[in-house]
């Protein structure tokens, strides 16, 4: 799909600055791509991690099409992290991932002021964070019934 990039917008927001209509979207897309599309039904999604979370939004033509959390140093791992990243599938293949993850990591380099960050991917996408500079850490393991490594950058 050819997106109109001056249609993208990206915004990031604290859990306490998210409107009702902006979390349902999360909520619904993240269910439809976990639970739906990966069949991720072993583990609750709702973790009580995102009341800790920036969220970032991405959304075309006012659609939220792709999304991420990012978590502070402490509440995962001893780094911050990103995690419960996706792109609905009609918009993958289109370098909004990539740009998304820039965008989380420049969050955390210059607004949280840290310079590095861990996070736990699904194997199938790990080309994207070892593009991004990521480094495998870890042997693949299964989580969720998916297959999963550790991945860590350093600044």
């Amino acid at each position: 799909m050819i997106l109109d990039k001056e249609l993208i917008t990206y915004k990031i927001k604290n859990f306490n600055d998210l409107s009702i209509d902006e979390f349902y979207e999360i909520a619904k897309v993240r269910y439809e791509v976990f639970v739906c599309e990966q069949v991720i039904t072993c583990e609750n999604d709702f973790d009580d991690k995102d009341k800790e979370a920036y969220h970032l939004l991405v959304c075309y033509k006012d659609k939220l099409i792709g999304y991420c959390r990012i978590l502070k140093a402490g509440v995962s791992y001893d780094a911050p992290s990103i995690g419960r990243v996706l792109i609905l599938k009609e918009y993958r293949g289109s370098g909004i991932a990539k740009e998304m993850m820039k965008k989380a990591m420049d969050f955390i380099f210059y607004k949280l002021e840290e310079n590095e960050i861990k996070l736990s991917a699904q194997l199938y996408v790990r080309n994207l964070y070892e593009a991004l500079g990521f480094e495998a850490v870890s042997d693949i393991y299964e989580e969720a019934g998916i297959d999963h490594i550790k991945m860590h950058y350093i600044k």
